[in-house]
């Protein structure tokens, strides 16, 4: 009968963690959108987990981030005022709460939380930042996120730039490399040209390869593409100049455009199909990039009608494969200077490179935020290291969110431009759930401090909620150590470090168990258990106290076995407390039989009448009545917790 109970408690446990373990994908799905710049999509399951009632202050703190960044102010204040106050909320949450306040004209509210962050924030130049440029969803986006950038190995001293990744293959444009079959340059009117090349993308010091087929030419080609075409046949767009001489009423003299082409694959060489209709002799239009569903294309042009110099549009691509009419993104991307390169990541978020925008140089690399109407509301700078003082452009990430490359010429570099691969680091956080050692169950209201182990440092703090679970922001490359801690439960520390975390990696799992103390008191949050002076009756307040017992024993620690022991005041005579004691053992015992508790859970219960006293009260003329009261008592040693672990007091 036993083995079937002690069955029938592990597939109930194991569904429970299931449950658990699905909840916490909303999580999960919430800080994959967010790291893709997806923030309407976040915000959806962010919710869910407020809804589920599952790590609410995370929530509530991502909700906040959101929809500072969809520029939603008003709907990220009461996520801020669910947290704000939170003795473990990282300070960083005053800032944005007061940028927050300040977008939605409650500047004196703004400038009470501004004074509490720069408590501990003294030398903090954002707000400097965010009132010279107004753009809180780049300070927003910086305060969090990082890059690595370094050059790539094949690199050449010219200029390379404009990556695409395909099938492990490798493709971008560079000027001037030695053919590899007759150690020719290629040069145009003496002057090197752009051609685009492919290399294996896992092998950066193989020898790039032009392009096989007609794609290349005298003139300059770059920024490729893939997409397909209305039979789903792999095609693709690239960007190639012409040289327009003036003819008798015709244009500008010898103007030089861009225009974008698309190329078909005929054994095995990329054969040029056809130059689009968006194109003209008389202005630019380059640059392509294709929406993940293939269903729109994006592109930089100077066309006339656009914001500044050079503007991003997009076209619809019809089902026949035809490129519609040219339809330009707007004045949150577009400004009076150049905006140029788009690319659309997996997600649909638009990147682009703008030396209109205020940034870190000239060109800089910018995302768009878009709302849930996936209306472009606002757009973020990539900050340091990804822009610099130079211009960089020509943004491509990999789908893994992870890897990339971008173009710059910047200080440093051996070429023109040149072509740099980063890796994004997403915020790392660590989550756990906190357990008994004894019946796997887990733990509320633990206490859960963070410490750096090397500085010795304290950290952060959080309470774990009903579920056990707890979550902290952490850095990389460093090494932790938790202390656990529960009224119920003795203390205990826990270390890890971050040094070898993937930088894939969002979140370390990190489980606590605790071990009970042997102290039924504790672990039943006893009152005393009074009894009336010369009686042993349950009086109805001792009868609640022992309610208290009866639940541990039966849902909490359904092994533990327990001794009973009364005691009693010194007035008297040793043998009348005696049987007054026993007496008092013998109601007690009765009372957790009667409700429950099996006989050989009881190992004895016995009457120690007054030979214990627990104060230095030796006779009713020297007490209190409160010291003698102290006296009449009901113990409750544990013999053992768990079947088969015999632990005595």
């Amino acid at each position: 009968m036993n083995s079937i109970k002690n069955t029938i408690i592990l597939i109930a446990f194991l569904f429970a963690c299931q449950l658990t373990i699905a909840q916490y994908g909303a999580q999960k799905e919430g800080d994959y959108y967010f790291s893709k710049f997806s923030y309407v999509k976040a915000i959806t399951e962010y919710e869910k987990m407020i809804e589920d009632d599952l790590n609410i202050e995370y929530a509530h703190q991502q909700l906040a981030e959101c929809y500072l960044l969809i520029r939603d102010y008003k709907k990220s204040i009461p996520h801020f005022k669910a947290v704000i106050n939170s003795t473990t909320l990282p300070t960083d949450y005053y800032f944005k709460y007061a940028m927050a306040l300040y977008s939605n004209g409650d500047h004196d509210e703004s400038e009470k939380w501004l004074k509490k962050y720069k408590k501990s924030n003294k030398n903090d130049s954002r707000l400097k930042r965010f009132l010279k440029d107004g753009n809180l969803a780049s300070i927003v986006f910086n305060s969090r996120q990082r890059y690595e950038v370094e050059p790539v190995s094949f690199n050449s001293k010219e200029s390379d730039f404009g990556t695409f990744s395909r099938d492990g293959d490798l493709y971008f444009a560079s000027s001037s490399r030695i053919d590899d079959v007759n150690g020719d340059t290629y040069g145009w009117n003496e002057e090197p040209w752009l051609d685009i090349f492919v290399m294996p993308e896992d092998n950066p010091y193989a020898v790039p390869k032009r392009l096989r087929g007609n794609v290349n030419t005298k003139f300059h080609e770059s920024s490729l593409v893939f997409s397909t075409d209305y039979k789903n046949d792999t095609i693709i767009y690239f960007t190639r100049n012409n040289f327009f001489e003036k003819k008798e009423g015709y244009g500008a003299l010898n103007e030089i455009n861009l225009k974008i082409y698309s190329a078909i694959q005929v054994d095995g060489e990329w054969t040029e199909n056809r130059t689009l209709r968006i194109n003209s002799d008389y202005y630019s239009t380059g640059h392509p990039s294709v929406s993940p569903d293939r269903k729109r294309l994006y592109f930089t042009s100077d066309r006339p009608g656009g914001y500044g110099g050079t503007d991003i549009y997009y076209s619809e691509i019809h089902e026949r494969g035809g490129v519609g009419a040219p339809v330009n993104v707007g004045p949150i991307v577009n400004t009076e200077g150049n905006e140029m390169f788009p690319f659309v990541n997996e997600e649909g978020k638009l990147f682009f490179s703008s030396d209109g925008h205020v940034g870190f140089g000239q060109l800089d690399v910018f995302s768009t935020i878009s709302n849930d109407a996936y209306k472009i509301v606002d757009i973020i700078n990539l900050g340091t290291p990804i822009n610099s003082s130079a211009d960089d452009f020509a943004y491509y990430g990999l789908s893994n969110g992870i890897d990339g490359y971008v173009s710059s010429n910047r200080e440093g570099g051996i070429g023109g431009d040149d072509i740099y691969s980063f890796k994004f680091t997403p915020a790392l956080d660590v989550e756990g759930i906190v357990t008994d050692g004894v019946n796997q169950q887990p733990l509320d209201s633990v206490q859960v401090k963070l410490f750096n182990q090397k500085t010795n440092t304290f950290v952060a703090q959080t309470i774990t909620n009903e579920k056990g679970y707890y979550r902290f922001p952490i850095n990389r490359k460093t090494t932790y150590m938790f202390e656990a801690v529960r009224k119920t439960h003795p203390h205990k520390n826990v270390y890890f470090n971050t040094s070898k975390t993937p930088i894939s990696q969002k979140l370390i799992r990190k489980d606590i168990v605790l071990d009970p103390v042997l102290d039924l008191k504790l672990l039943a949050d006893l009152n005393k258990i009074y009894f009336d002076f010369n009686s042993s009756e349950i009086r109805p307040d001792a009868a609640i106290e022992l309610d208290k017992v009866i639940k541990v024993m039966t849902q909490t620690y359904k092994d533990m076995t327990i001794k009973l022991e009364a005691h009693t005041d010194p007035v008297g005579s040793d043998a009348y407390n005696d049987a007054l004691s026993q007496r008092r053992a013998t109601s007690t015992y009765n009372y957790l039989i009667a409700n429950g508790i099996s006989k050989d859970r009881i190992i004895s219960y016995k009457g120690f009448g007054k030979r214990i006293p627990i104060n230095q009260c030796t006779n009713k003329k020297d007490c209190s009545t409160e010291e003698l009261e102290l006296n009449r008592r009901t113990e409750f040693p544990i013999v053992q917790i768990k079947k088969r672990e015999l632990l005595t007091k």
